[in-house]
């Protein structure tokens, strides 16, 4: 049996641990959290370095990846110098093949998508998913300043997205993640509707689930999502709010969508070749191969 266990700095809540086969191999899948402690993730990543075939960097990401450029986060590299046998997945190395999915699987659903409304919560963390729906014909607002910084300022064009990435990027990289992403209990705060009208003039929400849920509005009426975990409890908070459409990009495994960073270590156990020798056109094969393909859920 093959072991990918995916330590969070989010919260111990939102904790998940399953079994499930692909390619014929068996696997138990593990997320668990920290509450937002960096010393107990450290400390977790050192005691299972070399027991679990795969680790997946939860609550973090090693570095943004925006219109070809890589912003590494400061913080993120204490995580990476940690793990020394195990292969590891921090979802960057599939995000941006999976979100191209989650648009066609919408598509082949009947949903027509130019011209569409849609709230991209942030660009920078997720820019496969931005550039996915700007090239489906979407008219999309980014709201990196407003979910990131909590300053009420949209982007209305990913050509301002990319000089936004050029100038500030280098800096918040430095910055503590939790400055700049919900970890522990604030991960379990009830929705502000500092933002909600930003989702009431969209007909599509995007982007990582917290963030989707920190401005939710009570209604959804005829809205999609696409996201990527979301717990059982979270599907019935969204159907409560009359949500339309549910899109995952990753399989749902008894009940949960896990992370991209899980779901990327599973790829690597499943690639023959060291970690440093995987490339971007190994995954893409992995994915046709297994195939991973994104959950398309009506919901209402």
């Amino acid at each position: 049996m093959k072991k990918i266990l995916s330590v969070s700095l989010g919260s111990t809540t939102r904790d998940h641990t399953t079994e499930a086969e692909f390619m014929g191999q068996h696997f138990w899948l593990s997320r668990q959290g920290t509450d937002g402690n960096v010393d107990r993730c450290l400390q977790m990543y050192r005691d299972n370095d070399g027991k679990v075939d795969a680790f997946g960097i939860g609550g973090s990401e090693f570095y943004l990846w925006v219109n070809g450029r890589r912003y590494y986060f400061r913080e993120a590299k204490q995580f990476r110098k940690a793990i020394k046998i195990s292969k590891v997945g921090d979802g960057n190395g599939i995000k941006h093949l999976l979100a191209p999915l989650a648009i066609e699987a919408l598509q082949e659903h009947g949903y027509e998508l130019r011209g569409k409304k849609a709230l991209k919560t942030t660009a920078v963390d997720r820019y496969g998913l931005a550039k996915a729906l700007v090239d489906a014909g979407c008219d999309v607002t980014f709201g990196d300043f407003m979910f990131a910084l909590d300053l009420p300022i949209p982007i209305r064009s990913i050509h301002t997205v990319h000089i936004v990435a050029v100038l500030l990027l280098p800096i918040m990289t430095q910055l503590p993640f939790r400055w700049l992403y919900p970890l522990g209990a604030e991960q379990e705060k009830e929705p502000s509707k500092k933002y909600s009208h930003f989702y009431e003039e969209a007909d599509i929400i995007a982007g990582d689930f917290l963030q989707v849920w920190s401005n939710l509005p009570d209604d959804l009426s005829g809205k999609i999502i696409i996201t990527n975990t979301t717990t059982e409890k979270n599907v019935e908070e969204l159907q409560k709010r009359n949500l339309e459409v549910l899109v995952t990009n990753t399989p749902r495994l008894e009940g949960r969508s896990f992370g991209t960073n899980v779901i990327e270590a599973m790829c690597r156990c499943l690639i023959d070749k060291p970690d440093d020798l995987i490339t971007e056109a190994d995954l893409k094969d992995i994915i046709a191969r297994v195939p991973l393909k994104p959950q398309v859920h009506v919901l209402n």
